[in-house]
């Protein structure tokens, strides 16, 4: 059966994933099963697959070989072609669509656009993700308290790219876009009362979070660090589940999760998304993904997926936990209508992720750093499809009393030695790859597949990291060089004290003149 596009949105788009999923010649032993595969979707979708699984005694569509029923095959072949070229048509001109139900939901409220609150929208993911949604039609409200900006001062170092103010970056989109974006200045984890009130006040049909302390390196540096980040993500994650509850309970909330909540090599096979089947005695059940978190900031992400599961078990809150890859790339299509709009940098060793960290070394003549053998394999999205993935998600919310959704927002994988060595032939000034003791606690070598159905069953086209995407990273690098504070490149926060000692004795990279 020769299916000519893939646009799986609506009731017809239900019929048409039960048929690949069932009949596509690329389903294989390592497929999940179809209970596994259909558990996270909207019941719509849901009930389409039932349908069709339905049509065999083994669950399993299988046309029939006599003339009439190949006549009618092939018709219901033409009909999903024909609604699938009409979704095409309808998706070029107009956009994705928003799901039937946050239509319903908002034209019943009585509104025509969805409102979101973009919390930590100042940061590197929000920000983008901020622009994007809004340019798809949402009305965003920031909310930030700057934190990431006062770490940098902390840290001694800034953002590689010369980003503007919160209030300068909204009037700068308002100029170039004719969308509004609002800003507001609060901490999450701090008032309760301050979170009640912003949800009585905007009543978002969306909230998406990223306020939380990101970086693995930054808390492990020192014991008040490690508390901090305990104390402003789970009480920042517990706020807002409070406010939303009192205020908004039929809101759908975003969480920016991590792929490290899994840990790297500890799972024989592909990782699932967020679930797994299990024997326990005589019963079978499907649990959450056991935990394997590799720092106190991935110790934190699990902890948020405790308390999202006991909000949707008590309160059949609506949650989606995207745990995401490493983010690589600096721009994205709305931060390169203007200069001003620009997204951060960082590329130092607390908060630099490992390629933009490698791109910046590549691009100056530094030595390129992985650390211990640079075996570990990693996977990775870039910032783009981190937008476009969090309005997918918000196209696509889980239906209520449903338990949480939980999406693996990566795009490959790669092994962390292969890109120091990509790296190393793009760099204009002859960088060199000098191996460096590991300052984390980890498997020196891990293989690593990720399963990522679901973003891929709504559409997403990722983007892929080549040599063209790499060479761009590395000219904008470049163009910025001069703002670059070379002295935190290499670790200063480390896992435990052999990995300090072991560090202590490696001396940092200097730069050649420039």
């Amino acid at each position: 059966m020769a299916f000519k596009g893939w646009v799986p949105y609506g009731a017809c788009a239900a019929a048409t994933l039960a048929l690949v999923t069932l009949l596509s010649a690329r389903t294989s032993s390592q497929d999940l099963s179809l209970s596994m595969r259909t558990a996270s979707r909207p019941s719509s979708m849901r009930a389409g697959i039932q349908r069709m699984s339905e049509l065999s005694p083994r669950g399993i569509f299988v046309p029939k070989t006599g003339s009439s029923s190949k006549l009618a095959w092939n018709r219901l072949e033409s009909e999903i072609n024909s609604w699938m070229a009409n979704a095409a048509m309808r998706r070029s001109v107009l956009g994705p669509r928003r799901s039937t139900k946050v239509q319903a939901e908002t034209s019943a409220a009585g509104g025509t656009e969805p409102v979101t609150l973009v919390l930590g929208g100042d940061g590197f993911c929000g920000w983008p993700t901020a622009l994007h949604l809004s340019e798809h039609g949402h009305k965003v409200v920031i909310v930030d308290n700057l934190l990431r900006r006062k770490i940098d001062e902390e840290l001694g170092t800034q953002s590689l790219t010369p980003i503007c103010s919160p209030e300068d970056r909204v009037a700068a989109w308002k100029e170039v876009s004719g969308k509004n974006i609002e800003f507001v200045e609060m901490d999450v984890s701090g008032s309760l009362d301050d979170v009640m009130n912003l949800m009585q006040k905007y009543k978002p049909d969306n909230v998406i979070h990223f306020a939380e302390i990101r970086a693995a390196p930054y808390s492990m540096k020192t014991p008040a660090n490690k508390v901090e980040t305990v104390r402003n993500n789970i009480i920042g994650v517990h706020n807002v589940l409070v406010s939303m509850l009192e205020h908004v309970p039929d809101s759908h909330l975003i969480h920016l999760g991590t792929m490290g909540v899994y840990g790297y090599g500890t799972v024989d096979g592909a990782i699932p998304e967020g679930y797994v089947n299990v024997k326990m005695g005589e019963k079978e059940m499907e649990i959450v993904a056991p935990y394997h978190p590799g720092s106190v900031y991935h110790a934190t992400k699990c902890l948020d997926n405790v308390l999202f599961n006991f909000y949707v078990k008590n309160d059949q809150l609506r949650i989606t936990d995207l745990h995401q890859g490493i983010v690589w790339g600096v721009d994205t299509p709305e931060t390169e209508k203007d200069a001003r709009l620009v997204n951060r940098l960082d590329v130092d060793s607390d908060y630099g992720t490992v390629l933009n960290r490698f791109a910046v070394q590549a691009a100056l003549g530094l030595d390129i750093t992985p650390y211990g053998t640079g075996g570990q394999t990693r996977a990775f999205i870039n910032i783009a499809d981190t937008a476009r993935c969090i309005r997918i998600a918000t196209e696509n919310p889980p239906d209520k009393g449903q338990r949480v959704q939980i999406f693996n927002q990566v795009a490959e994988s790669h092994r962390v030695r292969d890109l120091a060595k990509l790296m190393q032939t793009l760099s204009p000034a002859g960088s060199q790859v000098k191996n460096i003791p590991n300052p984390r606690n980890e498997k020196a070598e891990n293989e690593l597949e990720v399963i990522n159905h679901n973003f891929r069953s709504f559409g997403w086209d990722p983007v892929k990291l080549d040599d063209g995407k790499a060479q761009e990273l590395v000219d904008t690098i470049v163009k910025y060089k001069d703002r670059l504070v070379e002295n935190n490149l290499n670790p200063t926060s480390f896992w435990n004290k052999q990995q300090a000692d072991a560090c202590q004795e490696t001396e940092s990279a200097k730069a050649p003149a420039l």
